[in-house]
């Protein structure tokens, strides 16, 4: 039998506003994560207490959450669009007042807890904890937002790609690292064209993934279209971005970046580049730092490399990865590749015995 919002919390059905919050009050401090509580029961708590606020005495069914998805239904795609760029511009809203309320305790230099965010979407967590860090509990949905100290975070991070540039996710943190709770056993994700940008600090998050989007052809020929490309980044110029599965339209940059899997229109930039999966194909990208190196840590012929897959020098030279694979540097478990050892290989035509090279001149790091 379903419990209603009044037996989670605890509280006889006619109970006052009063005892409905401190009933609340009281079971939050218990089961919140701080005190070794688990995040499902607090999250199922504080869901009780918002409905019974707008007199809602059932939690919602899974055809009712299904209902209060990201992308609303119906047979108009322009309604849908249209609701989901309203929704979208509401959350940013919701993000910007978080950044204020943030930015006020920060100059008292004081803790608060607080929830933001979207009762169709769905409310996150905002805690600023005594050390400065920020905890956010809840799926970031759109909006722009700056932080000076670490981000933890337990949720996945979209974009509403569909929407203006005004509502686009842009989490910036300017000193300190940001940080996805175990993001693998929790499936927590970045897609959809999210941008990550950390300053002075690392990115340790899970899978992420780009989008492409057909849109009408701009110069109004019928029944053309042409593909946009949403992509997601992550940039940590002087730290690390540890990664899953990187695929479809992502752009990664940093001083070293270690990753799983990196699979369609994907773009690395870094110093140090560390591959631990078997996949890299379709139009995989890497540009090499001087004075680093490349690491693939799958062993054998297996390795699965498409045809495409290029290395760039910082010089400008550039690779197919294949061939290197051919050369037996790479799928042959853990070899470094460093920059001076590519730099000084003879360069020539792909497909040849010793080396390949000059494809043309690629730039797939500049803006779109």
């Amino acid at each position: 039998m379903v419990q209603n919002n009044y037996e989670i919390l605890g509280v006889r059905d006619n109970a006052t506003k009063n005892e409905i919050r401190l009933a609340f009050r009281k079971l939050a401090l218990e089961h919140h994560s701080d005190k070794g509580g688990a995040d499902a029961k607090f999250i199922m708590i504080k869901q009780a207490f918002d409905d019974l606020k707008v007199g809602k005495r059932f939690p919602d069914s899974p055809e009712d959450k299904k209902q209060k998805s990201r992308v609303t239904h119906g047979t108009d795609v322009e309604e849908r669009k249209r609701r989901n760029r309203i929704l979208s511009r509401d959350v940013s809203k919701e993000i910007r007042a978080a950044q204020e309320w943030l930015s006020a305790l920060s100059r008292v230099n004081t803790t608060g807890l607080r929830l933001f965010g979207s009762k169709e979407l769905g409310e996150m967590e905002f805690e600023r904890k005594s050390t400065n860090a920020l905890s956010i509990k809840g799926k970031f949905w759109a909006g722009s937002f700056t932080y000076d100290n670490n981000i933890f975070m337990w949720g996945s991070i979209t974009n509403p790609y569909f929407s203006d540039d005004e509502s686009n996710t842009v989490i910036h943190v300017t000193s300190g690292t940001f940080k996805m709770m175990d993001p693998v056993d929790n499936g927590f994700t970045i897609d959809n064209g999210a941008k990550i940008l950390v300053d002075n600090g690392d990115i340790i998050c899970g899978n992420i993934k780009g989008i492409k989007e057909l849109i009408p052809d701009p110069d109004g020929r019928v029944g053309h279209t042409i593909t946009k490309e949403h992509f997601t980044e992550l940039i940590a110029p002087k730290g690390k971005i540890i990664a899953g599965t990187v695929q479809e339209t992502t752009k990664l940059a940093a001083d070293e970046i270690l990753v799983y899997n990196l699979i369609d229109n994907i773009r690395v930039n870094a110093r140090k580049i560390q591959v631990f999966g078997s996949k890299v194909n379709y139009d995989v990208y890497f540009e090499l730092k001087k004075g680093g190196m490349i690491r693939f840590y799958d062993k054998g012929s297996g390795f699965d490399i498409s045809d495409d897959a290029i290395l760039k020098l910082e010089n400008g030279k550039e690779f197919f990865l294949d061939d290197l694979k051919t050369l037996k540097l790479i799928g042959y478990g853990g070899k470094d590749i460093t920059y001076n050892e590519l730099d000084n290989l003879q360069n020539k035509q792909k497909g040849s015995s010793s080396l390949p090279f000059d494809i043309g001149k690629i730039n797939p790091f500049s803006k779109k």
